[in-house]
């Protein structure tokens, strides 16, 4: 809950308040010495809060949270860097400054750990080679026990601070069954414990820092240099350096270094990188460009509107990222459950240790191995990581696609969504009417767009300039006229050639007394089928009619279609426009079913009765018009956010192209991500109880156990891995 510019006491007063309602609040002050920090080596949400517990006990730390989704720590502190740093090593981790810079560099900090698994894996080799020659016992013990040392040394550490915290973590359970198998000489068994976990690690932190740097190609996106153009000619200047109104030159097959306005030139964009287009598109001086876009042909001129830290890049790199430290209903869920089960487990194991001995079962070492067993079984790393690492590499694929998700609760609704409701102007169709007919009936056709041009040229209303875009198009010029007038609500005139000329609804002419008899069905069959009329004619007669339309975009068709494919039940259109041209309209489109006459207010009440119908329901606007309907949905989805920050900050999706190219991949996306999160979690859960299973009648040993659970975590997070690759 955020509040603007508020007096501490009113902070102070807020939960109260909120408390009478029956819910929690608390105040979410903005820290002034905030950082964020990128954290290597997390491979499970216990890492996570181990290192919170650790960080928030340093009393130079105001705030911490750490997200081991995006391996990110937001601390607000009064430390150094280098010493946040240091403090973050004490907890067995890495961290380096979060800046763009930083994650424009490649991280190598995932690989370091592999020598020391590799020459613990030599030395428990050298020890289990020896074991079966003459060399001496002692000698045995000491390679496995070497080997023990050198790849546990990590993971000890990591331990000390996360019993130090109070957390429970896998290094914790790892550490106490290595110890354990050597007091009760297993030193081979403790050894390959310490090796195997220590491998699981190393690739677990490989694969998952490749699905954390899911938007890395968003980030390399956008050079770091710009040309700017002087009075003594251009220089080259770090885009961190470029101010607001600077003039960048922008050579033929160069990226666009920042967001900007071209004041010279033409050309066409690749702006597949930020809106998912898959055409270029021709741009020309008043035009908006975006940072990371690629130059095709002309040289450009272009004035900058944006600091690079304000680029829409750099704010859907932002968004992003906020999205994938959202936590999903199924990973809140899961944590909570974790929660849990891990110290159930815990006591589970302590009894296995003590309660059979004491009762005669057996013998103290035999249970005890057991017992430690189950400990290492204990931690859910899988299951816990099930649901997060999907997610996140879910919306890293969206991101570059030019679809922005806003969190895994949405990633997850979109998996749901049985019904899409659209609204029609500018979403289903072009936005822009057109001129799809000229009928003339005293003149030509040419004389009687010229006379419309001629006196719809001092208009800016979106049918005059579909008429003058008509005219321009064909090369036909307008007439020398004065005297232009505006008729409110009905049309236009003009004086040509000494004739009163006017252009405008065929009502007006009625009013006129002007006979429209013998065009009566006429008009009416062109209103019916969706056209816009523009009678032109004198006092006396009507010379011609031109209709104008809004036309359906070539994407639309394909979109639906695909969206028909991925299981969506009902497509909706929503439109004010009559019963008719609404029919006309779903016919050309492919929806299923359409509301017609509505007012914007009605089309809040034609989503909740498709929720009434027991649907899950997607609502796809422009973001600002359509803001009630967007809100009142399951889902709502905004198009052309890259133009409109409106659609950015309010939808719960956002489609950064003008059109719904892009919608059927989204769709998808979540469906196949819905689907990997419930073959991770059921994948988690039978692994652990088949080892769990094992233990009683002591079939599992502790490396088994161990292959287990860091197997299991590595093989969730390569097939959440599967969402990076979904084209």
């Amino acid at each position: 809950m955020a509040v603007g510019a508020a007096s501490p006491d009113l902070y102070d007063a807020i939960p109260g308040y909120v408390k009478k309602y029956g819910f929690e609040a608390e105040p979410d002050r903005p820290a002034k010495d905030a950082h964020i920090y990128q954290v290597s080596g997390m491979d499970c949400s216990s890492c996570a809060a181990t290192l919170e517990k650790h960080m928030s006990g340093n009393p130079d730390v105001q705030s911490v949270r750490v997200n081991f989704s995006t391996g990110k720590m937001h601390i607000a502190h009064t430390l150094t860097a280098d010493q946040v740093v240091k403090e973050v090593q004490k907890s067995g981790f890495d961290a380096v400054p979060a800046t763009l810079r930083n994650q424009k560099k490649d991280d190598q900090k995932a690989g370091k750990a592999l020598p020391v698994t590799t020459i613990s894996g030599l030395l428990l080799a050298l020890g289990f080679i020896g074991s079966f020659t003459a060399i001496p016992e002692w000698l045995v013990t000491a390679f496995y026990a070497a080997a023990i040392a050198i790849g546990g040394y990590k993971p000890t550490r990591s331990a000390f601070y996360a019993v130090k915290s109070r957390s429970l973590d896998m290094n914790v359970l790892m550490v106490t069954a290595a110890i354990g198998a050597a007091l009760i000489g297993e030193w081979f068994e403790g050894a390959t414990v310490v090796w195997l976990f220590a491998l699981g690690n190393a690739l677990q932190n490989r694969s998952i820092e490749r699905t954390r740097d899911s938007i890395r190609s968003l980030i390399n996106l956008t050079p770091s240099e710009a040309v700017i153009k002087t009075a003594e000619g251009t220089i080259v200047k770090e885009v961190e350096d470029v101010a607001i109104h600077d003039i960048m030159v922008v050579k033929p097959g160069e990226k666009i270094p920042l967001d900007g306005e071209i004041i010279a030139g033409r050309s066409s964009l690749n702006q597949a990188p930020i809106t998912g287009e898959s055409l270029p598109v021709d741009k020309e001086p008043g035009d908006k460009v975006y940072a990371g876009t690629v130059n095709e042909s002309g040289s450009l001129e272009v004035k900058v509107t944006r600091l690079s830290e304000d680029t829409t890049i750099a704010r859907i790199i932002h968004l992003v990222e906020e999205a994938q430290e959202k936590k999903a209903p199924t990973q809140a869920f899961i944590d909570r459950f974790a929660a849990v089960y891990t110290p159930i487990v815990f006591i589970l194991a302590l009894l296995v240790m003590v309660v059979p001995p004491v009762a005669g079962f057996g013998a103290w070492g035999e249970w005890f191995y057991r017992g430690l067993a189950l400990l290492v079984v204990a931690c859910p790393c899988a299951l816990v990581i099930s649901t997060p690492v999907a997610i996140v590499s879910a919306i890293g694929n969206a991101a570059r696609n030019g679809v922005l998700i806003k969190g895994g609760t949405f990633l997850e609704k979109a998996g749901a969504i049985k019904a899409i409701a659209f609204d029609k102007t500018g979403t289903l169709t072009e936005g822009k009417p057109k001129v799809t007919q000229v009928i003339s009936l005293e003149e030509d056709s040419e004389t009687v767009v010229s006379i419309a041009k001629t006196i719809e040229e001092h208009s800016t209303h979106p049918i005059a300039q579909a008429v003058i875009s008509y005219a321009n198009e064909r090369n036909i010029s307008s007439k020398a006229g004065s005297g232009f007038s505006a008729i409110a609500g009905k049309g236009a005139t003009a004086m040509i050639g000494g004739t009163e000329y006017f252009a405008g609804k065929p009502k007006l002419f009625k009013e006129m007394g002007v006979s429209t008899a013998h065009l009566d069905e006429q008009i009416d069959v062109m209103q019916n089928e969706g056209n816009t009329l523009v009678a032109v004619g004198t006092r006396e007669q009507i010379l011609g009619l031109i209709a104008v339309a809004d036309t359906v975009r070539d994407i639309t068709v394909r979109s639906i279609e695909k969206l028909k494919q991925a299981g969506i039940g009902e497509m909706v259109m929503l439109t004010g426009d009559n019963e008719g041209t609404a029919k006309k309209m779903a016919a050309e489109t492919g929806v299923d079913r359409y509301f017609a006459e509505l007012m914007p207010e009605d089309k809040v009440t034609a989503v909740k009765k498709l929720q009434d119908e027991g649907k899950q329901v997607a609502m796809v606007g422009d973001g600002i018009n359509d803001a009630p309907a967007l809100a009142t949905a399951d889902l709502g989805i905004a198009m052309g956010g890259a133009g409109t920050d409106t659609a950015m900050e309010t939808a719960d999706i956002v489609l950064m192209a003008d059109n719904l190219e892009k919608l059927p991949h989204t769709i998808r996306l979540s469906q196949k991500a819905l689907t990997i999160i419930k073959q991770n979690i059921w994948f988690s859960l039978i692994t652990k109880l088949a080892a769990l299973m094992l233990i009683f009648p002591g079939y599992l040993t502790l490396w088994m156990a161990v292959l287990s659970d860091t197997g299991a975590a590595l093989i969730v997070i390569l097939n959440s891995m599967r969402l990076l690759r979904m084209k």
